[in-house]
C-alpha cells in the first residue's frame, strides 16, 4: 500500500499534543494507523513533547492542592468508554463509539454516521461509494477531512487510496470518481454541509443530510 496524501506537520502536531478536536482526531488517527510514515512523525512529536515536559522547572504548590488530590482519590472514576466489535468495514478506532446502519444517499452510495461527539460544527460519519460511481460535482461550506480506508477515488487533485488524507475546504469544489474494483469506503470528519452543483445535485440536495 502506498500512501501518497498526509495530513501536513502541524495537523499531526495538534493530534500528538491532544490539541486536535475529536472529530477530526478519529480521521487523522485512522490515517496514522494505517501510514508508518505520520505514525513516526507523531511518535517524535510525543517523544518530543515529552522531553520539553521533564525540563520545564517544577510549579510551586497551590495552597490545599494535596488535599484536593487525597481527597479527589475517594472519588469514583468516570466509567470507561464501552469497546465495541468494530464492524468488518469499521477502522479499529471506531471502537469507542456507536456506528449506524449504512444509509442510502444517491446511486451506488451509501452513508452510516458514527457517534463522536460534535465540535464546533464537525461531525464524523462513513462513505461508501459503488466501484464507478460518481458523487454528485459538490462544494463545501465548511471543512471536509476524509481518510481512505478501501478503495480508491479521483477528483481534479489528484487519486486517493487507501490510507490517503484528503481535506477540502470552502475553497475546493470537486466530482469525486470512484475507480474501478473494489468498493469505496471512507471515514470523514466534516464541518458545514456538502453543496451539491447541477440539475442533479439540486434534486439530491434534500435527501442528503450528512
Amino acid at each position: 500500500m502506498t500512501i501518497t496524501h498526509h495530513p501536513d506537520e502541524e495537523t499531526l502536531l495538534a493530534f500528538a499534543s491532544g490539541s486536535l478536536d475529536e472529530p477530526r482526531s478519529v480521521v487523522v488517527a485512522a490515517h496514522v494507523a494505517l501510514c508508518p510514515c505520520c505514525r513516526a512523525t507523531v511518535a517524535a512529536f510525543e517523544q518530543f513533547g515529552g522531553a520539553l515536559v521533564e525540563r520545564a522547572p517544577p510549579a510551586a504548590a497551590r495552597a490545599g492542592s494535596l488535599d484536593e488530590t487525597l481527597a479527589r482519590l475517594d472519588e469514583a472514576a468516570p466509567p470507561a468508554p464501552a469497546l465495541h466489535q468494530p464492524e468488518p468495514d469499521c477502522p479499529g478506532v471506531l471502537a469507542p463509539y456507536e456506528v449506524g446502519r449504512w444509509r442510502w444517499i444517491g446511486p451506488g452510495v451509501h452513508w452510516r454516521k458514527v457517534e463522536v461527539p460534535e465540535s464546533e460544527g464537525t461531525r464524523v460519519f462513513m462513505l461508501k461509494a459503488a466501484p464507478g460511481s460518481s458523487l454528485p460535482h459538490h462544494g463545501h461550506s465548511g471543512v471536509e477531512w476524509t481518510c481512505v480506508l478501501q478503495g480508491a477515488f479521483r477528483h481534479d487533485l489528484g487519486r486517493y487510496g487507501p490510507g490517503d488524507f484528503d481535506a477540502a475546504d470552502d475553497t475546493v469544489d470537486h466530482t469525486p470518481l470512484v475507480e474501478e474494483g473494489d468498493i469505496c469506503i471512507c471515514l470523514v470528519a466534516m464541518q458545514g454541509d456538502l453543496e451539491l452543483r447541477g440539475w442533479l445535485g439540486r434534486l439530491l440536495q434534500p435527501f442528503v443530510r450528512l
